[in-house]
């Protein structure tokens, strides 16, 4: 079954949709089926991926969401075997006032993932910049969220909102939702402040902020350009370096998490063990 991920932060710039994008392809490269969710009406997930509009027939996550289309008609596949991407367009901006009046409005998202959750080991969710009803449908929906994070001074500014709207979906929705981190992105080492900054969100959040660190790179602000992930564009990049990097500590972290409940499930007793209980209760 898919493990879905939402990528937020309802501050724009922060390198959101570059994260999903390439992450997604890094895990695509690393034999993961993966599918993106292009939630964002803006649709630049779908256009930095090679899909425009025109290419879609019109048919995108907005569908699937208000019921029109099965999602499986919504999905397109891309140049890497393992990435597919759901797109998006500027109808989904009205989406949350189509829905307003509408039953389970939080669990639409959910709903349409059904038919295709055993067909990808991951779903990246790229949500929109804002923490409106498109953000709650996608942590409804998710098993964790990621929270790519600007290394500048202004980073940690509507954290707290963030977090409290995590608490409310954890309260009333999505009790198992759970963080998987913090990635720091934009990161100029030659900057004393990005250095600072990054000290003291690692400060504040410990072990929640990824190894991994996205350097502001010159040939990850034109990859999109070119309808390509980083790793088709320019793959001895400092950035794509820096996604295949996070991409292995996810892995590697989901593989961890997956050994701990594994070790936690109780253990199931053999057929002679059955046998010989019943036969002592007869007796």
């Amino acid at each position: 079954m898919a493990k879905i991920i939402a990528l937020m932060n309802q501050k724009g710039g922060v390198g959101k949709t570059t994260t999903t994008i390439n992450l997604a392809a890094c895990l695509a490269v690393a034999e993961k089926k993966t599918l993106v969710i292009d939630l964002d009406p803006q649709g630049n997930g779908s256009v930095s991926l090679g899909l425009d509009s025109a290419q879609h027939n019109g048919s995108n996550i907005y569908h699937a969401m208000i019921g029109k289309t099965d999602i499986r008609e919504c999905i397109y596949e891309t140049e890497l075997p393992n990435l597919h991407i759901c797109p998006s367009d500027n109808n989904l901006s009205g989406a949350e006032i189509e829905l307003v009046s509408e039953f389970a409005r939080e669990s639409k998202l959910k709903t349409a993932f059904m038919p295709v959750m055993d067909a990808y080991d991951y779903i990246l969710i790229d949500c929109p910049p804002s923490l409106g009803l498109l953000t709650v449908n996608a942590l409804n929906a998710a098993h964790s969220f990621i929270v790519p994070m600007q290394t500048e001074y202004l980073a940690m500014e509507g954290l707290a909102q963030l977090v409290n709207t995590v608490k409310l979906i954890k309260a009333n929705l999505n009790p198992t939702l759970e963080m998987d981190g913090i990635v720091l992105t934009m990161f100029d080492g030659r900057a004393s402040l990005h250095k600072q900054v990054a000290e003291e969100i690692r400060r504040h959040f410990g072990e929640k902020v990824f190894q991994s660190v996205i350097p502001r790179n010159v040939k990850l602000a034109e990859c999109p350009s070119f309808g390509k992930p980083i790793i088709l564009y320019d793959i001895e990049s400092k950035g794509s370096e820096a996604y295949l990097s996070l991409a292995k500590e996810l892995i590697i972290k989901d593989r961890a998490q997956s050994v701990e409940i594994q070790n936690e499930l109780p253990q199931v007793p053999s057929v002679n063990e059955i046998d010989n209980t019943l036969a002592g209760n007869i007796q």
